[in-house]
C-alpha cells in the first residue's frame, strides 16, 4: 500500500450518514461536477487537501468490529479510481462493504468503464449513490443522499441484469 497516493480532503472515523451502520469515510479531493449547493465545496480543487500514501491512510482508519463499512466521498472518488480501487480491495478481505457517492449517473460510468481504474472500482462497490446534488431536489427524508434525484444502486446485481437494481433501507 505505500506506493498508492490518493489526494484526500479527510477522513471521518465512525460515521452514521454515509451508508448503513458505523463507517469509516474517506473524502476525496478534486472534483469538476461543482454542483451548486454541494456541501463539500472544499473538495473541489483538483490540487487542494492532502496527498497520503497508503500505508499512512490506513493508519488514520483503524479497523474494528463495530465497523461494518467504507465510504468513498468527495470531491469526487472517480477521479482516482485505480487507487481507490486498491483501497476497497483491501477493505473487502475484512468483509467490509464498500459504497462509493459519485456525482456521475450510472450510465455515464458505463459508458467510460475501460477509463483507468472504473471496472476495478465498480467490481468492489456494494452501493453506488449516483448523480449530481440538485439543489432544488435536496432532501432530508431520502436515507443517505442529498437531493432525491440521487439513487442508491446495488452495483453487482445491476451488472449482472444489466438494469439498475436499488438498494433500499
Amino acid at each position: 500500500m505505500k506506493t498508492i497516493q490518493l489526494r484526500i480532503a479527510g477522513v471521518v472515523r465512525e460515521s452514521i450518514v454515509d451508508g448503513p451502520g458505523l463507517r469509516h469515510t474517506i473524502f476525496c479531493q478534486g472534483c469538476e461536477h461543482a454542483c451548486p449547493g454541494c456541501h463539500n465545496p472544499e473538495t473541489w480543487d483538483l490540487h487542494g487537501g492532502e496527498v497520503v500514501d497508503g500505508e499512512t491512510l490506513l493508519k488514520r482508519i483503524p479497523l474494528n468490529p463495530l465497523i461494518s463499512g467504507i465510504t468513498f466521498s468527495g470531491g469526487e472518488p472517480f477521479l482516482q479510481a485505480p487507487a481507490l480501487a486498491e483501497f476497497a480491495a483491501y477493505f473487502k478481505k475484512y468483509d467490509l462493504n464498500i459504497w462509493v457517492y459519485t456525482g456521475y449517473q450510472w450510465d455515464q460510468l458505463l459508458n467510460h468503464i475501460d477509463r483507468p481504474g472504473y471496472r476495478e472500482l465498480l467490481s468492489y462497490t456494494d452501493v453506488l449513490v449516483d448523480g449530481p446534488f440538485i439543489q432544488s431536489l435536496r432532501t432530508t427524508t431520502h436515507p443517505f443522499r442529498g437531493s432525491s434525484n440521487q439513487r442508491l444502486i446495488k452495483v453487482a446485481q445491476s451488472l449482472e441484469s444489466g438494469a439498475v437494481v436499488e438498494w433500499l433501507p
